[in-house]
């Protein structure tokens, strides 16, 4: 395994807090990093004889499974997090005890900040950092922003096989994700919203305008980025101003986090193709940002609640 910067973080919140939510996008190697930090019993709530375990009583199974206990894709089951509580707080002095993973931010926060507040520590993962593969076989700079930081994508032997996984990973988001909100909009626009973001990646983001492409009004697509970020697919940036107002009021930049998912959407696929890419200077400053935003999270104090 390839060590992950947010490690140290993870250890420092799982030695003060009872339970701790590693947040993140899909396949950016969550569970791969607690199973590796943790030697504990794993339980994935999307798989239905994991779920199962907790769905008839959530209380007798937490309480009678040997702890520590992974948790993942925690969201797809609401009800844990009030018995959680209760449960945390009849030893709440022991710490480390529940690694809870998520792949939707405002859904997991909403429970937290409902139900766990106080009692859980939160750090964020993102696909991977040069810095963590830097000197590695193959793991050049222009690799990783090339290809993106997804394990699996960074890993493909060939750009077939990028391309293969970049289409699997967009449609399970689109078709199983996007899909359970059960929105107005149609996978099809869904999907050509996406590749708009990517043609507008390190521009100003104007809601009007993409809505009236689409055919949807202003308020549509703002609930729909809301989503995509939440998802970890977007940033918007705000802007910098001495004055707080005008940060509010001024627009932001958006940015798709991954700039292996953002070249796809844009028919990138080679480095020669980036190269001659006039999206590549905007492609690398997201990139960049990306680095950065990360960073300061991992060696920072993390997210608590």
């Amino acid at each position: 395994m390839i060590p992950r910067s947010a490690e140290p973080a993870l250890k420092a919140l799982a030695g003060q807090f009872p339970a701790v939510i590693l947040l993140g996008p899909r396949q950016c190697g969550k569970t791969t990093l607690v199973r590796h930090f943790i030697n504990a019993r794993y339980f994935d709530l999307e798989r239905p004889s994991d779920l199962q375990v907790f769905s008839g009583d959530i209380e007798y199974a937490l309480q009678n499974l040997k702890e520590p206990l992974i948790l993942d894709e925690a969201q797809t089951l609401p009800a844990l997090f009030p018995v959680l509580r209760s449960v945390i707080d009849e030893a709440r002095r022991k710490n480390g005890r529940f690694f809870l993973l998520g792949s939707v931010n405002p859904v997991l926060l909403k429970s937290i900040s409902e139900s766990l507040a106080g009692r859980v520590g939160i750090l964020e993962l993102t696909p991977f950092l040069f810095s963590e593969v830097a000197g590695r076989r193959g793991m050049k700079l222009e690799n990783l922003w090339l290809r993106g930081g997804y394990p699996d994508a960074l890993r493909a032997r060939a750009p077939a096989n990028w391309h293969a996984w970049q289409e699997a990973y967009l449609r399970t988001f689109i078709e199983r994700d996007i899909a359970r909100h059960q929105l107005n909009l149609s996978s099809a626009e869904v999907r050509r919203l996406l590749t708009m973001l990517a043609h507008t990646h390190g521009g100003l983001l104007n809601h009007s305008t993409l809505g009236r492409s689409l055919g949807y009004s202003y308020h549509t697509i703002q609930n729909m980025l809301d989503l995509f970020a939440g998802y970890f697919l977007i940033r918007r940036l705000q802007p910098y101003h001495a004055n707080l107002k005008k940060r509010l009021v001024k627009a932001p930049k958006v940015y798709l986090r991954d700039s292996g998912v953002l070249h796809y959407l844009l028919g990138i696929g080679t480095a020669e193709e980036l190269l001659t890419s006039p999206a590549r200077g905007n492609s690398f400053e997201g990139f960049m940002i990306q680095q950065i935003v990360a960073l300061i999270l991992f060696f920072s104090h993390p997210l608590r609640c």
